[in-house]
């Protein structure tokens, strides 16, 4: 079965390079959610954070395994900043979709909490998923497009999961 999963975690070209790539994951794309904006736009989205649309296989990797992932190629705990993006657009988030996805991602963002890896807490927001809007040709796929492009994500470390 093909589900859907929404996150931010800065700007949404470093995510939807490293996300790509990973077992399970079928498409991804850049766009926006969680905003104010009913047509959210690159120069107009007002409360809505950059985000990558994730559409994975349930049979080759599952929810956990993505927010594994995603809590390992992005800083967690600085607020409403990546890098040198810094505002709501760039927050950490999960928008989830169902109340088992909201306790799935509580449980983990403890994990990460407990791991000792970072030295503050953890303060991606949780988010109800409503909308997402897919963002202008040129950001999808972006760094593939543009190898040189400005990128503040890599992969930190292992996974939280033994």
């Amino acid at each position: 079965m093909i589900k859907s999963l929404v996150l931010g975690g800065g700007c949404f070209w470093g995510m939807q390079e490293l996300f790509c790539s990973q077992i399970g994951v079928v498409k991804t794309t850049a766009g926006y959610s969680g905003g104010e904006v009913l047509n959210p736009t690159y120069k107009n989205h007002k409360g809505h954070a950059e985000v990558i649309k994730i559409d994975y296989d349930t049979q080759k990797t599952s929810f956990v395994n993505l927010l594994d992932f995603f809590f390992r190629i992005h800083n967690p705990t600085t607020l409403n900043r990546q890098g040198n993006d810094i505002g709501d657009s760039y927050r950490s988030v999960i928008f989830y979709n169902d109340e088992s996805e909201k306790l799935e991602a509580l449980k983990f963002i403890d994990i990460v909490n407990k791991s000792g890896r970072w030295e503050s807490l953890v303060v991606t927001k949780l988010e109800k998923f409503t909308s997402f809007t897919k963002a202008e040709d040129y950001h999808q796929d972006y760094l593939q497009k543009n190898p040189q492009g400005y990128t503040c994500h890599f992969v930190r470390g292992g996974g939280y999961l033994v």
